[in-house]
């Protein structure tokens, strides 16, 4: 579930619950007499975005004749 603090806690020593949550990822819920008041939580690293240009370098084996189709006749299925 996470940890809970005290708001008042939580002004005096933010800076140490910050790194401390940085290193576990645990979220923070954060008291005001008792009362759920918000809720602090670890940002997870973005996935890394990856141009589209290059992202099929590698994928063909092999293209003898660019002037070709890219299927066969029995790929098109049956058309007169």
């Amino acid at each position: 579930m996470g940890k809970t603090i005290a708001a008042a806690e939580f002004q005096a020593k933010c800076l140490r619950i910050i790194n401390d949550m940085s290193e576990d990822g645990e979220a923070v819920t954060i008291t005001n007499r008792g009362r759920p008041v918000a809720l602090l939580s670890p940002v997870r690293p973005a996935r890394e975005v990856r141009s589209i240009i290059g992202a099929m370098e590698g994928s063909v084996l092999a293209y003898d004749d660019p002037f070709l189709p890219a299927t066969g006749p029995a790929d098109r299925g049956s058309t007169p």
